[in-house]
Parts: C-alpha cells; sequence; structure tokens
C-alpha cells in the first residue's frame, strides 16, 4: 500500500506536526507501506535551518528522530 502524509502544522504546533510523521516512519514503514511525505503551509517551516531539531511534540518522538528515520528509510519528502 502506499500512503501519502501531509503535514500542516509547523513549530507553533509541535504535537500536530509530529503526528503523521510520527505515524508515518513508526507505523507504515514499519509494517512495510511505501510512504512519501508533503511539507505545505506552516509544515514547510520544518525545513528552514535547524528548526526541526528543537520540535518536541506530547506523546511523540522528537521531530529529528522522526525526520532521520524517514531519511534513513529513504522516504519522499516534498516541500
Amino acid at each position: 500500500m502506499r500512503l501519502l502524509y501531509i503535514v500542516t502544522k509547523g513549530e507553533n504546533d509541535a504535537t500536530l506536526a509530529s503526528v503523521p510523521l510520527h505515524i508515518a516512519a513508526n507505523g507504515s514503514l514499519e509494517i512495510g507501506q511505501e510512504v512519501s511525505v508533503v511539507l505545505a503551509g506552516d509544515g514547510t517551516d520544518l525545513v528552514i535551518g535547524d528548526t526541526a531539531q528543537h520540535i518536541e511534540g506530547l506523546g511523540v518522538p522528537p521531530m529529528r528522530d522522526l525526520l532521520s528515520k524517514l531519511k534513513e528509510h529513504e522516504v519522499p519528502v516534498y516541500v
């Protein structure tokens, strides 16, 4: 199954920005699904400078860990 996760929240809402990436990295990838991610709207802030290094939502892994796992699995991320 191929899934596209869309992130529209940025650093101002760390939890909502992290949830789709958490589901992609620790859910879909773990069960062998093909995953892609789109950063849109405020989600584009995540790739500016080191913003993602400081984002930590509630109840989800830090953004830096999620993005690292997506990169490790060569998940396409579109901005």
